[in-house]
């Protein structure tokens, strides 16, 4: 399948469902302390992106997907299921958010503490932070996919720490999932090249231990095999002429347009 150029009037509904995204992120974080349960979560975030934004939650019903956001808790990598489990102190946990505004999506995720993190738990979030940073500003014209996993996993792996390979970032638009596969990981000079236009996520999960993973008998949620802590950052990206515009990003990162 070709990989999606968009116009002007697609990157303009990208742009609004891309801020829908990232204000949920924004609005759910005070609710996110101890003796909360994901479950509650989902359906504050369920109900703000219907009732507020009158959007649509992404997640549910997505091939079967119960819920309306995803919420990865410790060494769950990814697609966890919001459940009744209470988050406790020391937790962290990725919040997975994307909205659908007009026939368009916007997808993004963020890590948040329970209470004070430990040491190993922060310095995860914050090199899997960075790993989607380094990517980011390699955005522009002419730049091919694998210079940015490579750059992604050069600077994951000389943290001591490793990348997941099984999931990766994606095309997005009109569909969840389009061309080209974003891999966070891999050789520079190879893949497809970016262009003006492209809409598309960088998403890198990044383990404490070993990247191997294995997926929950629910055929959603997704663990490290040797149970290390995993944590993800997620920002949906348009290429310009110039390099990259963040559609997914928050106040608070003040992370300056390339």
């Amino acid at each position: 399948m070709a990989v999606s150029i968009k116009n002007e009037d697609q990157i303009n509904k990208m742009r609004i469902a891309g801020k829908l995204a990232a204000d949920v992120l924004v609005m759910i974080e005070p609710y996110i302390k101890v003796g909360v349960t994901t479950d509650e979560l989902d359906k504050i975030c369920h109900d703000y992106i219907v009732d507020v934004q009158q959007a649509i939650p992404a997640p549910l019903n997505y091939h079967g997907f119960p819920k309306s956001i995803c919420t990865s808790v410790n060494h769950q990598v990814c697609h966890g299921i919001p459940s009744p489990k209470k988050l406790k102190k020391g937790d962290i946990v990725n919040i997975d958010i994307t909205v659908i505004k007009d026939g368009f999506h916007g997808d993004t995720s963020k890590m948040f503490f329970i209470g004070k993190p430990n040491v190993a738990a922060k310095r995860i979030c914050d090199i899997a932070q960075k790993s989607l940073y380094i990517g980011i500003n390699m955005v522009k014209p002419g730049v091919h996919l694998g210079d940015i996993g490579h750059a992604i996993q050069t600077f994951a792996e000389a943290q001591f720490c490793s990348v997941v390979r099984e999931y990766c970032g994606h095309g997005i638009g009109e569909k969840f999932h389009e061309e080209p596969q974003v891999l966070h990981y891999g050789k520079a000079g190879t893949g497809v090249v970016l262009k003006e236009g492209m809409t598309f996520t960088i998403e890198p999960m990044i383990n404490t231990g070993k990247r191997h993973v294995k997926q929950l008998p629910d055929k959603w949620t997704v663990v490290t095999k040797d149970h290390s802590l995993s944590a993800q950052w997620e920002h949906t990206l348009l290429v310009t002429k110039t390099g990259v515009e963040i559609l997914t990003l928050r106040d608070e990162e003040n992370f300056p347009t390339i």
